[in-house]
């Protein structure tokens, strides 16, 4: 029997957003999401019982519920929208082992749950060095100079008046925390794509292009090669971007994010977009931009977001986010119904451009079939995938596997770990596994 929670056509989130220790450190331990999708019949198997329970009458049909007898709630009663009551376990899920002073500083978008390629603003996952604010833009000032009076002529400070009088624009871009899938790389397998790829998300943007501002102030591209953004929350982060970025107009100063204003969470009123790079160095709460002719080698630069090599170097400056996907159902924490036909659907991203291909495989990498891309395919941008699988009903291992427009195939963990190693914490972009055991429980499991 379905109850009215775990109704078809329905995602339960798990109950409790902490990883104990042993969780983090067993595969495919922990919660269970129960998948509830409704699906379409593949073939007269499926059409039968659907057939029979329609004959035999049911009560959600015959009898009318109380919200088609009554009145509705008038629109005052939410002059801002929210989610339904029915979608409270859709959430932001923190893991408190994390990063945390104080408080906790990550939270992991719900993938599992999202259509689509936009994350909804509500849910957009959370990197924060010193906590948020919500500041008032009436008071808050963008300062644009130079470490050398010769590399701009007129620095300057702006309003957010000032900055939204300009041409402005509005693009699609993902954003991905360089640690993402981070805990992966030791053999640690979390339990839901929530925490194994949570920190990403995708948005429109709105904002003016960097460039435009830099040449408002005089900037003489000759001279100046790099450009340090800070931040002005209380860890002050500040990031270098090597001025090609910005020279080809893909660097955005926002203050719009789907439509609206950003989130307080997100940098309002202010945040850096670089599509392609990793999240640290969209800095929030953009309070300056400094330009210059090296690299400014600012603490999270020389100290954080470095990629420990086998060798026992760091790679500095690793910030473009490699080519990635993931199956988001059927995936970790999931529990499939029955034997039949099932729409396995995910996301993929590359840093580099366009996704050109996704393939899929339901046997661990043996074989793989091509997905289908479905709607638009943006530059450096999640786009959605989908493949039709009927299962049998015995063990299976669901991967994917992404291509993008550069030529860049997905690799294998053993195929990462032969060039990084095993002691990195950044950018892992390893192809990802989910086993379905008999039963249906889908649970996460590494294969090299």
């Amino acid at each position: 029997m379905v109850d009215s929670i775990n109704k078809p056509g329905r995602l339960r989130p798990a109950p409790e957003n902490f990883l104990s220790e042993e969780q983090i450190k067993a595969v495919g331990a922990g919660r269970r999401d129960f998948l509830r999708k409704s699906f379409l019949a593949a073939g007269a198997a499926l059409a039968a019982p659907v057939v029979a329970r329609a004959s035999e009458g049911d009560s959600a049909i015959l009898n009318l519920p109380e919200w088609t007898t009554t009145l509705g709630q008038a629109v005052a009663v939410r002059p801002y929208g929210v989610p339904s009551k029915y979608e409270a376990n859709v959430i932001r899920r923190e893991s408190p082992g994390l990063t945390r002073v104080g408080a906790a500083s990550v939270s992991f978008c719900p993938l599992q749950s999202l259509f689509g390629i936009i994350t909804p603003s509500g849910l957009h996952f959370e990197r924060h060095h010193q906590g948020w604010h919500d500041i008032d833009p009436a008071r808050h000032r963008l300062m644009i100079n130079g470490s050398d009076p010769e590399f701009l002529k007129k620095p300057k400070v702006y309003t957010m008046d000032d900055l939204m009088r300009l041409p402005s624009v509005s693009r699609i871009h993902f954003i991905e925390c360089g640690a993402n899938t981070g805990l992966e790389w030791g053999n640690v397998a979390v339990p839901t794509v929530q925490y194994t790829h949570g920190m990403l998300s995708c948005s429109e943007f709105t904002g003016v292009p960097l460039k435009l501002l830099l040449e408002d102030c005089g900037v003489d591209y000759k001279k100046a090669r790099f450009v340090l953004a800070e931040g002005a929350d209380g860890s002050s982060m500040t990031r270098t971007i090597p001025m090609e970025m910005v020279e080809n107009g893909e660097v955005i100063v926002a203050w719009g994010q789907n439509g609206e204003m950003l989130r307080p969470e997100n940098g309002y009123p202010l945040r850096l977009v670089v599509p392609g790079v990793q999240g640290v160095s969209w800095v929030k709460w953009l309070r300056r931009i400094e330009v210059g002719d090296k690299p400014y080698a600012t603490k999270d630069e020389a100290v954080h977001y470095i990629d420990l090599m086998p060798d026992g170097l760091h790679r500095q400056y690793t910030s473009i986010q490699e080519c990635k996907s993931v199956i988001t159902t059927p995936s970790g924490g999931q529990q499939l119904l029955d034997k039949g036909f099932y729409n396995v659907s995910g996301v993929a991203w590359s840093g580099r451009g366009k996704i050109k291909q996704v393939d899929v495989s339901f046997d661990g990498g043996l074989n793989w079939q091509t997905a289908r891309i479905e709607g638009p395919v943006q530059n450096k941008a999640l786009t959605r995938f989908n493949i039709n699988w009927v299962w049998d009903g015995k063990p299976a291992i669901l991967q994917s596997r992404a291509i993008d427009e550069t030529g860049y195939v997905q690799p294998t963990y053993g195929q990462l770990r032969k060039v990084r190693g095993t002691k990195s914490i950044y950018h892992n972009n390893a192809i990802q596994s989910w086993k379905v055991l008999e039963s249906g429980e889908v649970s996460n499991v590494q294969v090299l």
